[in-house]
């Protein structure tokens, strides 16, 4: 076997494969043993006639594709072992010459990664934030696990107010019709939360426990059901309950009741170091990916539109599962927000080139650094993550084929390189604080992701429960 490689724009290889006659000769009777049983020739059983008199009966073409699967996809494989190439496309094949006596000439195109030229990627600048704690910061963290170990009490004597919960069973009217998604019951609403259509809430306040209602309302315009934009409905109900949130006291007593702490200053300083951890692997956080685009940003690497599309496919994929934990799927939000899904996946395109060409930098630094994975390394890692999806370690082991593409080992090494990248960063100070706005200067980088990758911008799935999406409550 032969390959000639012949490189054109956009990261296009073409390449030129002879397979010799006696390889393509015996292509061809693996071809007939496999094909045998579907040849019928006069004064033959089925399947019993020698190859050369099938091959004259039906013409030696009968039995070229098999052969050509047979021959040519190992060629293949040798050509790009033998050029070191890194297809990222499905290979196109064109026959050139096929015979017995000529054997197989073909072309193969095929888009191949790119080559990345590294610029400086140690000891580059990157912006380290700061986020000091306040003791505002740690007052609003002790109200938030006060409210968390709050209870719900009831109230009888007095009328609903702003700011408690109503239990409520309703049921919506247009025209004097049930419509869909309008009836809910046991239904526990906050007044005040702006959560359902303007008005309903407002009107809910002055009544007491069992006293039943008739509410009046008009649907937005731009209501996400067509057929209830702009209508006058009736909701009918009752009133099951009233509620109020009853706080705990912030004493030495709710300390010990949340915390292993006996008082509550101790406990109020352990929110402290927590809160000030947090913040600081947040900053962390930060620095290293601003390092990484220092990096990528020095570098120059021309990225195939293949595997751009591909990557925005993993990530609508990702997009997907996210959604569907919120119990939305991608074509409803699509269709909340009058978008087609061709328009969102061009939205995601700078997120996908950028994460594209990251990954591509993050590998040439660890070939130029010769970056490894040790066996203990790797093991450590499927130990931690069989810890993290509740999965047995060995039950990962298993899914690992040694002779595949070790995508534990290469989560190895990246993780390594980005920690060799950011040790040898410099740290700069953030940008100052905008005189206008008064509030620090964002991060034009994770602006620009964000604008780019609407995945991260997509909001939470809202449940259709509630009267402003009025399936959530059944």
């Amino acid at each position: 076997m032969a390959s000639i490689l012949e490189k054109k724009d956009n990261n296009v290889v073409v390449l030129t494969i002879d397979v010799s006659p006696e390889d393509f000769s015996e292509a061809l009777q693996r071809s007939f043993r496999k094909n045998a049983g579907q040849f019928s020739i006069p004064g033959f059983r089925k399947g019993k006639a020698p190859m050369a008199l099938v091959t004259k009966y039906y013409g030696e073409g009968v039995l070229y594709d098999d052969a050509i699967e047979f021959s040519a996809m190992p060629a293949y494989a040798a050509a790009v072992a033998e050029h070191d190439l890194k297809p990222v496309s499905q290979p196109e094949l064109d026959i050139l010459a096929i015979g017995r006596s000529t054997g197989l000439k073909f072309t193969i195109t095929v888009t191949v990664q790119p080559e990345v030229t590294l610029g400086q990627y140690a000891g580059v600048e990157a912006v380290m934030p700061e986020f000091p704690v306040s003791d505002e910061d740690v007052a609003r963290e002790l109200t938030r696990m006060q409210d968390r170990n709050s209870r719900m009490i009831p109230v009888e004597d007095r009328a609903a107010q702003d700011g408690d919960t109503a239990n409520i069973d309703y049921e919506g009217f247009l025209d004097g019709v049930p419509f869909e998604g309008g009836k809910g019951a046991s239904y526990d609403l906050k007044i005040g939360s702006k959560t359902f259509i303007p008005g309903f809430e407002e009107q809910m306040i002055g009544r007491k426990p069992g006293e039943e209602f008739e509410i009046n309302v008009t649907f937005p315009e731009d209501y996400n059901k067509e057929e209830l934009q702009g209508q006058a409905v009736v909701f009918r109900g009752v009133i099951n309950a009233v509620k109020i949130r009853e706080l705990p006291a912030l004493d030495d007593e709710f300390a010990k009741d949340v915390s292993e702490f006996d008082t509550l200053d101790a406990y109020r300083e352990s929110l402290r170091a927590k809160l000030t951890e947090n913040s600081n692997n947040r900053a962390k956080g930060i620095f290293e990916e601003n390092t990484i685009q220092a990096v990528v940003e020095n570098a120059e690497v021309d990225v195939p539109d293949v595997m751009v599309d591909d990557e925005i496919e993993h990530m609508l994929d990702e997009q997907k599962n996210q959604m569907r934990y919120q119990g939305i799927e991608l074509e409803q939000y699509l269709g909340y927000i009058g978008q087609t899904l061709d328009t969102y996946k061009e939205q995601m395109r700078g997120s996908a080139l950028n994460r594209v060409k990251t990954r591509l930098v993050l590998e040439a630094i660890a070939k130029a650094e010769n970056i490894s994975a040790a066996a203990e390394e790797v093991d450590a890692e499927i130990e931690k993550m069989a810890a993290q999806y509740g999965m047995k370690a060995e039950d990962i082991r298993e899914r690992i084929q040694p002779d595949k593409n070790n995508f534990v080992q290469n989560s190895v090494v990246s993780r390594k390189t980005v920690e060799y990248l950011t040790a040898s960063a410099v740290k700069i100070a953030p940008p100052p604080v905008s005189q206008a706005a008064g509030e620090p200067a964002g991060d034009p980088a994770a602006e620009d992701a964000a604008e780019a990758d609407p995945a991260q911008a997509a909001p939470a799935a809202q449940p259709e429960a509630n009267l402003s999406e009025p399936d959530a409550a059944e």
